[in-house]
């Protein structure tokens, strides 16, 4: 592994940066997203993914990274970025003189749908539950096997509910009222390091990998510990039936009428060593922010 590219260098995407030891190359398509990218030291490249003319501007890589957003719009903006910008970028670099080995698409949790509380892993069939989701689905297929026909192998690396610097949201949870429901959260070091230990140990060529802490939460557990952590009052309580009597929007209907417990068992028995193993780790310095400011 002597050249990493990054497409859609963001949250996750540039602590990779800090991470890799190996060439970097950042792409993004604003001034903002280069500055960030040339700030951790990676090569930045200014580049629409979804346009293969832009992609000439990016060096030829030995492993590719996909990991962008789609801003966290609709379903079309998804399909635009994450089915489309994909085949567009793996049929850019595949045809190229030297094109990559590896190829590592950073996908969610949110394709599994609704399990029950139940323990779900990479053999659990999928279930999305949402316009969005299916795409998510359909994005990881291009993934695996749009890869593998071009003669490229491709990871999934599935990632939980991503919380780090700028995305603790602690005040949510302390101040409430929370609604009931898993968690299956990973810090974003741990996001960015899972990342970085499939492509440096060789590992999962061909294969979904689950992308999550040792420890799923429910919310009400996690609130009640933050509070008693940050010394505040223990925050109010909603129930599901609660929370959809307020009529929310049909997105955030199905996303609280889903539950799921994610397992990590495949990551941890491929060698990964999580900096942050549960939430308790993870939010030491968010809580130590807030008392400061108390």
């Amino acid at each position: 592994m002597t050249r990493v590219v990054v497409l859609g260098c963001g949250y996750v995407g540039l602590e990779l940066c800090r991470q890799l030891d190996a060439e970097v190359v950042g792409v993004r398509r604003s001034d903002a997203g280069i500055r960030a990218i040339e700030a951790t030291g990676a090569t930045a490249v200014q580049a629409d993914l979804t346009d293969a003319d832009a992609l000439e501007a990016v060096p030829d890589p030995d492993a590719i990274v996909f990991a962008a957003s789609s801003g966290g719009r609709g379903a079309k903006a998804a399909r635009e970025v994450y089915v489309e910008g994909q085949r567009t970028a793996l049929e850019h670099f595949a045809e190229r003189p030297s094109p990559p080995e590896r190829y590592v698409y950073t996908s969610s949790t949110g394709v599994y749908g609704d399990h029950g509380g139940d323990w779900v892993d990479e053999a659990t069939t999928l279930a999305p539950v949402t316009e969005k989701t299916e795409v998510l689905v359909e994005a990881e297929a291009v993934a695996l096997e749009g890869a593998s026909e071009r003669g490229v192998d491709g990871t999934v690396a599935r990632f939980g509910g991503l919380y780090g610097p700028d995305r603790y949201r602690l005040q949510r949870y302390v101040e409430g009222p929370v609604t009931e429901g898993y968690l299956n959260m990973v810090h974003r070091d741990d996001a960015a390091g899972a990342v970085r230990f499939l492509l440096e140990a060789d590992a999962a060529r061909g294969e979904v990998v689950v992308v999550v802490d040792d420890k799923p939460v429910e919310k009400w557990a996690f609130a009640d510990w933050l509070a008693e952590q940050c010394e505040e009052p223990v925050p109010p309580k909603r129930t599901v039936e609660e929370r959809l009597e307020g009529d929310p929007s049909e997105t955030v209907r199905r996303r609280l009428t889903t539950s799921k417990r994610c397992s990590n068992a495949k990551l941890r028995g491929l060698g990964y060593d999580f900096r942050y193993p549960t939430y308790r780790e993870g939010y030491r310095a968010a809580i130590a922010a807030w008392s400061r400011a108390k």
